[in-house]
């Protein structure tokens, strides 16, 4: 007999100095994964060093100048991607179910952990599946997807929980949102 897994929700954040991968550097990466119930199971988080020749983008850099403590948490004992990611790896295949990358927005965060992932360890967790947050409440409010940024989100949905662009923060926040609106969904709460 064949059971399935339950599906472990890895709500996870990066900070970065610039749009894209590659030219740019991902600077941090934070996970809290939890169960369909909002139970968290557990979380990783790590700072890295910046990709060789890469440079920041000066935009993403004005962006940062508004958040010196998130810049400064960002930037405290980074690491190697070739340590980080294959550890990174590691966690989210030890966890006891089915992981299910969950962003806001998702192709955003995705695109980084992808792109870093397969460059520094050749492997595929997620596999190409991302959930992302605002599509799955576009869905549940039936409207537009201008409609469903978060001040147009019923309160709640929201956990008093910190957003402070710190990527474990910002994980758990994603995360306990994401949960919330699961249950609504799944119970018919309306």
């Amino acid at each position: 007999m064949n059971k399935r897994q339950p599906e472990i929700y890895v709500s996870t954040d990066i900070e970065a100095d610039g749009p894209i991968p590659g030219p740019h550097s991902m600077l941090s990466i934070g996970s809290a994964a939890y169960l369909p119930d909002k139970t968290l199971i557990a979380t990783y988080s790590a700072n890295l060093k910046t990709l060789i020749g890469a440079k920041s983008d000066p935009n993403t850099m004005r962006w940062w100048s508004q958040f010196p403590e998130a810049w400064n948490a960002c930037r405290r004992e980074p690491r190697s991607p070739e340590e980080v990611m294959p550890e990174y790896v590691a966690w989210v295949q030890s966890l006891p179910g089915k992981p299910i990358f969950v962003g806001w927005p998702a192709s955003w965060d995705f695109m980084w952990v992808y792109w870093y992932i397969t460059r520094f360890t050749g492997q595929r967790p997620f596999s190409e599946f991302a959930l992302d947050i605002r599509s799955y409440a576009m869905g549940m409010r039936k409207s537009e997807f201008c409609k469903t940024g978060k001040h147009y989100l019923p309160k709640r949905w929201f956990d008093e929980l910190p957003h402070t662009h710190v990527a474990l923060d910002d994980a758990l926040v994603q995360g306990a949102l994401f949960c919330n609106m699961l249950t609504e969904n799944t119970t018919g709460i309306d």
